[in-house]
């Protein structure tokens, strides 16, 4: 078996993976046959701030093609890695019987983003949690940053096909320890609790929900503040054809050598290294039962590993029916009987960021526990849009949870990615007709009249 190891862009030496790769030939059995390959983006496109994933999965195809032909092979990736695998299959394989790649093997992936990247690339750069200073350029930071377009796109793609259909075994490998050589005092995100100090759990894990809201004209409730909002309904809601493989690793951060998930390994250690045992049983995957039957040992050994609290995601994505951007709102998470903000329990909500390019996307880090905890499953949200007058305006709207939806939108250790589609409203007045010869001067008209 090809064994193919993805080294990021401005990455120039094999040391990036520490003895990974021996220890796997050294650990392997005899019957997978292991032929370690490299494969060095640098060689076919420079690393600057005009690349983008795109750019990087169609240097990846191009390499791949040259290096390996037509030759099947797995792949062994850590962080940007992940996505940057799952995009080039998207673009070249996603309408295609069958693919080259075999097994996608991602390590700590930065799939739903990471919280640090929208410090900028010269205080990410500084980082020492942050890939052993392999820095990206701008354009993949932005790709990055929670609530990316590009995420978006590449999710919802990833979610349609069934790549064990496809031949194609993907597994997320993650952990949620902490080094503390590399927490950076200026940046609590580097300590964040539920991940490795640079991805969150659930940021890596692909068994994420899709669902949209839309706004129903006319259709009214009273709301917490004494207003009266328009209702939000779920009209999609989404999953992935087959989850994938989640295992936690213990006690593995995002990188460094005491305790990075990757470059920790050494030959010397490897036999006592959870990770490489875990590589080596995805490796040992063939068939769709086998996937589930590894899918299910690695959520109970995980289980085993870990104490509560877990935590999850909420990426909200708003615009209009007219597709336009909405980017001025409030977004209020509600509880209770009277679906009331003050009604959360206290401090479910740990983290919240807009992100920084497109204005319409709000991310949520919520303590997962307390928010199954929420009585009869009573949990909503407000958006308070603006403008919320004027020729083109919108109004507030509400969603209320059913009892039996809070566990289908939401999941320990998952992200919810939440589209939410507004009504846009157009005055009477925005256009109107005259009779010829009328002197109306209409400059101070309103909307109404």
């Amino acid at each position: 078996m090809k064994l193919v190891f993805v080294h990021g862009w401005s990455v120039t030496s094999t040391q990036t993976y520490g003895e990974l790769p021996q220890a796997l030939l050294k650990l392997a059995p005899e019957a997978l046959a292991l032929d370690i390959q490299h494969i060095y983006l640098g060689r076919y496109i420079s690393f600057n701030d005009a690349v983008t994933l795109e750019d990087l999965s169609i240097a990846f195809e191009a390499a791949r093609r040259a290096e390996l032909g037509d030759e099947p092979f797995s792949v062994i990736t850590h962080s940007t890695g992940g996505p940057l695998m799952r995009h080039w299959l998207c673009r070249y394989y996603k309408e295609t019987e069958s693919a080259p790649l075999l097994h996608l093997i991602m390590l700590a992936p930065a799939n739903h983003g990471s919280a640090l990247a929208q410090l900028g690339k010269s205080r990410v750069s500084r980082l020492k949690a942050w890939f052993d200073g392999v820095e990206p350029g701008q354009r993949v930071l932005d790709w990055l940053e929670l609530g990316s377009d590009g995420q978006h796109e590449l999710n919802l793609s990833w979610q349609q096909k069934d790549w064990l259909g496809a031949g194609v075994y993907p597994f997320v490998l993650t952990g949620e320890a902490i080094d503390g050589a590399l927490y950076d005092y200026m940046n609590s995100y580097t300590g964040e609790v539920g991940s490795d100090g640079v991805v969150r759990v659930c940021a890596a894990n692909m068994n994420f929900v899709y669902a949209k809201l839309a706004q129903q004209t006319g259709i009214q409730c009273e709301s917490f503040d004494g207003e009266c909002t328009e209702t939000l309904v779920l009209t999609e809601l989404t999953q992935a054809v087959e989850p994938c493989v989640l295992g936690i690793v213990p006690r593995a951060s995002h990188s460094n050598r005491k305790m990075g998930i990757m470059n920790s390994v050494t030959q010397r250690n490897a036999a006592n290294k959870p990770v490489v045992a875990d590589i080596l049983d995805c490796l040992g995957v063939a068939d769709r039962e086998n996937y589930r039957q590894l899918r299910e040992q690695m959520a109970v050994a995980s289980e085993a590993s870990r104490k509560p609290p877990r935590y999850c995601m909420l990426v909200v994505r708003v615009f209009d029916n007219l597709g336009h951007r909405v980017t001025d709102f409030d977004c209020y998470l509600l509880a209770g009987d009277e679906y009331h903000a003050s009604k959360l329990p206290h401090a479910m909500v740990l983290d919240k960021q807009r992100n920084s390019v497109n204005g319409n996307v709000i991310t949520f880090y919520l303590d997962a526990n307390k928010l199954f905890k929420i009585r009869a499953g009573k949990l909503g949200l407000k958006l308070i849009p603006r403008p919320a007058e004027g020729f083109c305006h919108y109004k507030s709207a509400e969603f209320r949870c059913e009892p039996e939806q809070l566990t289908h939108l939401f999941g320990a250790d998952h992200t919810l990615m939440l589209d939410i589609q507004l009504e846009r409203y157009i005055a009477p007045n925005t256009f109107s007709f005259t009779k010829i010869g009328d002197s109306e001067d209409f400059k101070g008209i309103s909307p109404e009249g």
